[in-house]
């Protein structure tokens, strides 16, 4: 899951170098994925009213449904 967003991160930003992720368990068994960029590529990241985070959070729930799994995205400013 977590290839699957840093592909799209840095897909869409210009300086996919400082993209970081990182993946945490919390204690109910569910995957926490930060995201993290270049602040001039926050907004492409977030989208025109949060459209793309919207559809990379859509993308990850489906995959980690797939897996049997729970996970959610939270975007690091």
């Amino acid at each position: 899951m977590k290839e699957l967003i840093e592909f799209i991160a840095k897909s869409l930003v210009e300086n996919p170098d400082a993209v970081t992720i990182s993946e945490e368990l919390d204690e109910d068994g569910s995957t926490l994925i930060k995201l993290a960029a270049a602040q001039e590529d926050m907004g492409r990241i977030i989208g025109k009213q949060g459209r793309t985070a919207k559809a990379m959070r859509t993308l990850l729930n489906a995959k980690a449904t797939r897996e049997n799994k729970r996970a959610s995205l939270q975007i690091m400013e």
